[in-house]
């Protein structure tokens, strides 16, 4: 990934509603999820969803799929992984604080 596809995620995911749905799509894995799904889940409206699904899209971390008469969104796990992937080696220079921190943090803690 490069240092351009990498700003424009990081911009998609610097919002709380797009955090959540890529957060909520992680979860559904490769199953995915609908639009309607994914509001209801984050608590916004379908335009609201479909608006922010849209950029998640064009930032390359999120992709639809037609299935029957359903859009199925999910997560774009190797760009994800990309992303993690820059920020650890290319920005900090897979710096071993750094590095242990990801590692070493429980879910859900503030470290």
């Amino acid at each position: 990934m490069n240092e351009p596809q990498v700003i424009q995620a990081l911009g998609a995911l610097a919002q709380e509603t797009r955090l959540r749905i890529v957060r909520f799509l992680i979860g559904c894995g490769d199953a995915g999820a609908s639009a309607g799904d994914i509001a209801t889940h984050v608590g916004v409206g379908a335009s609201s969803a479909s608006f922010h699904l849209a950029a998640l899209g064009h930032a390359g971390i999120v992709n639809s799929q037609r299935r029957s008469r359903k859009v199925i969104y999910q997560a774009e796990f190797a760009a994800l992984g990309g992303v993690i992937a820059f920020l650890l080696n290319d920005c900090c220079d897979n710096h071993p604080d750094i590095r242990a921190c990801c590692f070493d943090c429980e879910p859900g803690s503030s470290n």
